[in-house]
């Protein structure tokens, strides 16, 4: 199909199960709302704009809790206003996607523009001790296979996962095979804990299982322990060590001419890794050493391929659409 990226992504999320999408419109994410308020009635699923991106993101994981894979996009000053309530999808171990589909800021700053200075807002925006898992695509076809990824990934390991888009690739137009025959981790509605266990163990709401889903501090059914520094140490462990013991997994990366030969490497992601390729590949035509790592895993880090890189490689270059961010990681 010829596709916009952010139709592909409304229509990965359709493939991947998403049967609930609540969001108020910004540019430039528009279009997958748009998308789904036209696909998510043919396949018996439910839309609704809510009142302000607050609202949104309290729908969708209240969604999540019924059963239903839930979905919202936004851009930079409408996942501002979520972040507290993606702290507390974080604590209840709620399983959903957030598409954030970056533009020039800080505040309203450019609304059209492409930017993606959203990259550590996403990583630490909300508070407390917490990891996270963020997909960067970089063509419309990896907005579709991303945005399936990230619902396997986020019931896997029961937590809220971001698509971090930006407005050239959820603008951008290009072919891109839409695969029916996906595959689409679904979520157990049985579990003696319903939390600190495996991913994929969910009870739903009126199946009788007698727990609380509160962001205070609690045990394995709800109650609130908000006295316990025990309970409150293992429970911000779990959150940190089911995504990072589990980072190998998760984490996506593609290399190009990366090899002992290599003295310059280039590593970046999103829309960015798209000129930087061709920058690698003119580079080599002159006759340099150059090799591009690009991330389709922004968070977490694959750590483990940045420490074992070529000892021959002299010089990293991190081109980013920003003032520079992830460049701080790899330092």
């Amino acid at each position: 199909m010829f596709l916009q990226g952010n139709e592909a992504c409304a229509l990965g999320a359709i493939a991947a199960g998403c049967r609930f999408y609540a969001g108020y419109p910004i540019t430039p994410s528009s279009e997958i709302m748009e998308r789904m308020a036209v696909e998510l009635p043919k396949a018996d699923g439910t839309f609704i704009q809510m009142e302000d991106e607050i609202g949104s993101i309290g729908a969708v994981i209240g969604a999540a809790w019924t059963g239903a894979k839930s979905m919202t996009a936004t851009s930079g000053p409408g996942l501002s206003l979520m972040l507290e309530n993606i702290g507390y999808g974080i604590m209840t171990e709620t399983p959903c996607v957030i598409v954030d589909v970056q533009r020039a800021g800080p505040s309203t700053g450019q609304a059209t523009k492409v930017a993606s200075g959203d990259v550590m807002q996403v990583r630490w925006g909300t508070h407390g001790d917490y990891e996270i898992i963020a997909f960067s695509p970089w063509s419309v076809q990896e907005m579709y296979e991303l945005t399936i990824k990230a619902f396997n990934l986020a019931e896997t390991y029961r937590t809220p996962v971001f698509l971090l888009s930006d407005e050239a690739v959820g603008h951008l137009r290009e072919k891109a095979e839409l695969s029916k025959d996906v595959e689409i981790i679904k979520r157990s509605p049985k579990s003696d804990k319903p939390f600190f266990g495996p991913g994929a163990l969910m009870p739903t709401l009126g199946q009788g299982k007698k727990l609380s889903i509160t962001g205070s501090t609690h045990d394995e059914w709800g109650i609130r322990k908000t006295q316990s520094p025990e309970i409150q140490a293992k429970f911000t462990t779990h959150f940190c060590d089911k995504i990072r013991l589990n980072a190998d997994r998760i984490t996506e990366y593609e290399e190009y001419y990366l090899d002992g030969q290599t003295t310059v490497l280039v590593i970046a992601y999103g829309f960015t890794a798209r000129s930087a390729l061709r920058a690698v590949e003119l580079a080599r035509e002159k006759g340099g050493k150059a090799g591009l790592l690009r991330l389709k895993t922004v968070w977490p880090m694959p750590e483990n391929k940045l420490k074992s890189l070529p000892t021959s490689i002299s010089k990293i270059i991190v081109p980013e659409m920003n003032q520079g961010q992830v460049i701080r990681e790899f330092r």
